[in-house]
């Protein structure tokens, strides 16, 4: 310990740092800091597009892993920089906190706010080249490591090629003209190897997805991307003319229950930095801001919650300053409407929280700002602390206009929004007071759940069954065919109130749905705790027709909006009844044979077997109309033992995809479904329909 002195200290310098601690500056470096990389880049070039340089930026990725952004804007600077003597290219590609983004000369607002990205992108990559269009020429600098220098290409450029870095000074070389007034910067850039890991590389989806969104952010500005790493080639274009409120539209895959309410404004701060002053000394200086808002909010009927935020069109996905200060307001601001309407919506004792707020919310909030605080340089998370209150009373003006406005179209919905809050409050205590006395209940204490379900004994949640049939005929037989120690049964009564159309208290208020959610015991939508579920497998067991697919799509729909985790976690099934029961009749001592099929086609195999072999069946066939039509032992044998029957596992891979086909099959919208069953109706099989 004693000979611990200054000589152990490192003193890291310029990019070496960078490349010591790249985490410190992207993240981490696997595909997540590969892609953060390119966002560096792209958001330099977005930058000058929201000055008003350029309309358009082009996005190339190469199979040798290499990356390329060119944009249209003004240029990096080629002239000298002063202070350091060296290009402007070359500071801002080299030099950490260098560029033209720390004042309000040359950027009002921008998604490059720490002036480290071009250069630590330039550290992290084995080569990177600049071509600058400015000045009536085509400027070139090319970078190994961050060290500047010139490659020896032969052919194509290759991070391979011989190497010969800058030795007395640095030369920013003119290799062609261009027409005057043509401007542009082109960066490739190839990751560095030996920092990120072997597997990490850019996936075009995660490309285009933020692509789609910056296009948003950025109404007018042409964004194209190409992948050459596919064979053919890959290109898309995002260019939209509307701003944040066609992100939200396009995010928004419920039943609206509010039109899209736009809210814009601005506030203005004061600022205490410090200032460089010409004698190299650092003064504090109180500097006045503006900040812009934007804001676009819609309700669905939905319970999940779709907040996206941005900085000068970063966006930041861990909130900040502007996001606390959004959800404060909407809470306020609503709880305010709620209380002064509270007979009217018989609110009682209870208070409305901001989970009842956010649910079924899609929403976007962007904010302009000079200079952000961020916390960390991956820009996740704004920690300017006036941001909170500028977005709070913005939100707040632009909101109460509209509740507590005299028109008709915004009067009706901001009646059905402030019911459906103060249902989704209801909703959330009696989940929390069912929650605190839940209890498994075996066959002697279920006296407090619903009188139709016909409980297991078992207490094991893991190995316990949940049926849910049509009607008492149904259940009359499947009594008899259950396993009374594991199988439980629960009779519904034809179809169940279609959820995708209906509000929450409707669907709380219908007994079939009501009695479905409390059997399973782990409450709903977003209260629903998945630990708590009294049934291992809930299985869907309806007739094997068109009413039955009816009424399990109808079952799967609750589930989908409002036990989602069930089936996320491949606890949902849906039993498999046979179509036809085929009796093979016996020859001599040998007793006849009973199969049962489960399609028309392989009914069809099955006959063409049976005359291939000579053996004869007894006719005409039995096809199953309902499970009502089985014995207790066919339907055992067939459906519910576990030795012989097939389920269906329901998963669900995309949600978003999921929401999609729910809203389209059981939503309000009525053109979209016929559309649909026009053009798929070629598609169906004719024996798949009893009618």
């Amino acid at each position: 310990m004693n000979d611990y002195s200054a000589r152990h200290l490192s003193v890291l310098e310029g990019l070496e740092a960078v490349r010591k601690r790249p985490g410190m500056y992207i993240g981490s470096t696997d595909s997540k800091g590969l892609i953060h990389c390119l966002w560096e880049i792209i958001d330099n070039s977005v930058d000058e597009a929201l000055q008003g340089f350029g309309k358009k930026i082009d996005i190339e990725l190469f199979a040798d892993g290499s990356i390329q952004v060119s944009d249209y804007g003004r240029g990096v600077p080629v002239d000298i920089e002063p202070k350091t003597g060296l290009s402007g290219v070359e500071v801002v590609f080299t030099k950490l906190h260098a560029g033209g983004k720390f004042g309000t000369g040359s950027y009002s607002a921008s998604g490059g706010l720490h002036g480290v990205g071009a250069s630590v992108v330039n550290a992290l990559s084995e080569r990177l080249d600049v071509q600058v269009d400015r000045d009536g020429a085509t400027w070139q600098m090319s970078f190994r490591r961050g060290e500047p220098g010139v490659f020896k290409d032969q052919g194509e450029p290759s991070p391979n090629s011989v190497f010969t870095p800058f030795e007395e000074s640095s030369k920013l070389s003119k290799i062609a003209k261009v027409a005057k007034g043509v401007t542009g910067t082109r960066v490739r850039f190839w990751p560095d190897r030996q920092i990120f890991t072997k597997n990490s590389e850019v996936q075009i989806a995660d490309v285009t997805a933020r692509l789609r969104q910056t296009a948003y952010l950025v109404p007018g500005l042409s964004l194209n991307v190409r992948d050459n790493r596919t064979d053919p080639a890959i290109s898309e274009n995002f260019n939209f003319a509307g701003g944040i409120i066609e992100l939200v539209e396009h995010h928004s895959h419920d039943s609206a229950i509010t039109d899209i309410w736009h809210i814009t404004g601005e506030g203005n701060y004061n600022e205490t930095v410090p200032v460089l002053q010409p004698d190299g000394t650092m003064s504090l200086s109180d500097v006045e801001r503006t900040m812009g808002v934007d804001i676009a909010i819609r309700w669905g009927i939905g319970y999940e919650t779709n907040l996206q935020s941005f900085v000068n069109i970063i966006a930041t996905p861990k909130g900040g300053s502007h996001v606390q200060g959004f959800e404060q307001s909407l809470l306020k601001t609503i709880r305010d409407q709620v209380s002064a309407n509270a007979r009217k919506l018989k609110v009682g004792n209870d208070k409305v929280e901001k989970e009842d707020v956010l649910t079924g919310l899609t929403a976007a909030l962007a904010v302009r700002i000079s200079e952000p605080q961020f916390e960390g340089q991956t820009k996740e998370i704004l920690g300017t602390p006036a941001a909170r209150a500028v977005v709070a009373k913005v939100l707040a003006d632009g909101l109460k206009s509209r509740l507590t406005s005299t028109k008709r179209e915004y009067k009706a919905q901001s009646a059905a929004l402030l019911e459906k809050v103060v249902s989704e409050m209801k909703a959330r205590v009696s989940a929390r007071v069912h929650k605190e006395n839940q209890r498994r209940k075996n066959a002697l204490e279920s006296s407090t759940l619903p009188a139709k379900l016909v409980d297991c004994r078992s207490s094991n949640v893991a190995d316990s069954e949940l049926f849910i049939v049509e009607g008492d005929s149904a259940l009359g037989t499947a009594k008899l065919a259950r396993d009374s120690e594991y199988q439980a049964l629960l009779p519904i009564r034809g179809k169940i109130l279609n959820v995708q159309k209906a509000s929450v208290s409707d669907v709380l208020s219908n007994a079939e749905c009501a009695a479905i959610i409390q059997v399973i015991g782990a409450g709903s939508g977003r209260t629903f705790d998945l630990d708590i579920a009294r049934y291992g497998k809930v299985i869907i067991m309806s007739d094997a027709d068109v009413d039955g697919a009816h009424i399990r799509t109808l079952l799967l729909t609750l589930f989908h909006r409002y036990m989602k985790p069930l089936v996320e976690a491949g606890r949902v099934y849906a039993a498999v009844p046979p179509l036809h029961r085929v009796i093979v009749t016996g020859s001599g001592n040998r007793s006849a044979q009973t199969i049962y099929t489960y399609s028309e086609a392989e009914l069809q195999t099955l006959l063409k077997d049976l005359q291939k072999s000579g053996k004869r069946y007894k006719e005409p066939i039995q096809r199953y109309k309902g499970l009502g039509e089985m014995d207790a032992d066919q339907l055992a044998e067939t459906t519910m033992s576990r030795s012989g029957r097939m389920l269906r596992r329901i998963t669900l891979n995309d949600t978003s995809e999921a929401d999609k086909v729910f809203e389209l099959l059981m939503g309000n919208e009525v053109a979209p479904r016929r559309d649909f069953i026009t053009n798929e109706g070629a598609n169906l099989e004719r024996e798949r329909i009893d009618a």
